[in-house]
């Protein structure tokens, strides 16, 4: 399978510099590269909205930074709870400042990006903890509500969802699963074929991830770190799930929307098959995202109602 010209030219980039993997190095190593990575994408990306604020949410391990990204002078007629990608071990509530900006203009909702405890200092179930702390408090004035993430963003986000279904609440009304996380199983067809570590992500790198978040073999089979692995999946929200093409993790997460959908679950499976890892949130970078932000975000105003048919 071929990658989309604009993904072909980024990996051709990288592969010329000849960067050492994340799983080569150390965390904090890792939090280095990603940093200096994220200071080379061009300046200003993202659409401009009207307010821009850090908050602090109390959790049960203390408090965490969030930012609220809201579109208009409005008042907020929905919002969606962001957890950010990274594998768990990095990413910054900075980096993923272009696509929740992009995401509050398209779906014309209150966006609040979580800005949660990291792996390996905060292992399984740390982060699921802030994660699901967060969306609780933020869920209080009962707007209408998503739950969305990226990768392990996407992975706490089905596992936020699972919580609330365990726990009677709090009530979502959608979840949005953006090339998630939600197994451990590194031989499915889609490592073998885009695993090698030229498609963004490599099985090397899940498996470090992995090994920081949750090194115990029990825990990663507990549904709240992979939710695929839950026996029962009926009566969750409606999903929308978004699967890279050409990426380690497209076929588990197909495999999620099938075990969804069998369980009653509605949902909408959106499929891009020459993009890579990540590609969603390259925003200013790639037009295919862009497109993807877009056309994910009408779909998602309507089922909140905070954008008409």
């Amino acid at each position: 399978m071929s990658v989309h010209p604009q993904i072909a030219a980024i990996l051709a980039r990288r592969a010329a510099l000849g960067l050492a993997p994340y799983s080569a190095g150390t965390p904090v190593e890792a939090r280095q590269a990603f940093a200096a990575s994220q200071a080379a994408l061009p300046k200003d990306r993202g659409a401009s909205v009207h307010e821009v604020t850090d908050l602090q949410i109390p959790v049960l391990a203390g408090e965490v930074t969030a930012r609220r990204y809201r579109p208009t002078a409005e008042a907020p007629r929905a919002r969606i709870v962001y957890f950010h990608g990274g594998g768990w071990v990095f990413g910054t509530l900075d980096a993923f400042d272009p696509v929740c900006r992009e995401l509050a203009v398209a779906v014309n909702a209150e966006v609040v990006s979580v800005d949660y405890r990291l792996a390996p200092e905060h292992r399984f179930p740390g982060p699921l903890e802030d994660a699901f702390s967060a969306l609780r408090v933020l869920a209080a004035d009962g707007l209408p509500l998503a739950v969305m993430g990226d990768s392990a963003g996407a992975n706490l986000a089905a596992a936020c969802a699972l919580l609330a279904r365990q726990e009677g609440g709090p009530a979502i009304d959608l979840q949005v699963l953006v090339y998630p996380i939600v197994d451990h199983d590194f031989e499915r067809a889609s490592y073998v074929e885009f695993g090698g570590g030229g498609f963004l992500l490599s099985r090397a790198d899940m498996e470090w991830y992995w090994r920081h978040y949750a090194p115990d073999l029990a825990d990663r089979a507990n549904p709240l770190a992979s939710p695929l692995h839950a026996w029962d999946l009926s009566g969750l929200p409606p999903a929308m799930l978004l699967v890279a093409g050409c990426d380690p993790l497209r076929d588990e997460g197909l495999a999620y929307a099938e075990a969804l959908k069998a369980a009653g679950v509605e949902v909408d499976l959106q499929v891009f098959p020459d993009m890579t890892h990540g590609f969603f949130t390259m925003v200013g970078m790639l037009d295919p995202a862009d497109a993807a932000v877009r056309a994910a975000g009408a779909p998602i105003g309507r089922r909140l109602g905070s954008r008409v048919a």
